[in-house]
């Protein structure tokens, strides 16, 4: 019984499995593979949108910016409060009229 479609989702399948494993394996790569695979799911968003299924692909991309958002949070918290900090300097010495 041989098939005619193409084996394209096949090997986007295998390729994220292969990267999922070389995530939870390898544990000095763990954050980078994790990063790709996140940049790979906002990229297979992208694809979707573009190529004409846009609700699939919405939900991938929102999927794939949370998941790298979550993964950024040690980068974003700091840098927010160090924006607080700034913005609150900064008003305190617009008020006193110098």
């Amino acid at each position: 019984m041989k098939t005619n479609r193409p084996n394209g989702f096949a090997v986007v399948l295998i390729a994220l499995g292969v990267l999922v494993l070389l995530g939870k394996l390898t544990p000095l790569l763990g954050s980078l593979f994790g990063l790709l695979f996140t940049i790979l799911v906002i990229a297979l968003g992208y694809y979707g949108i573009r190529r004409g299924n846009a609700f699939f692909g919405w939900i991938v991309l929102i999927f794939g910016i949370i998941s790298l958002i979550s993964k950024l949070a040690w980068l974003i918290v700091p840098v927010l409060g160090i924006g607080l900090i700034v913005y609150g300097i900064s008003s305190l010495k617009g008020r006193r009229g110098y």
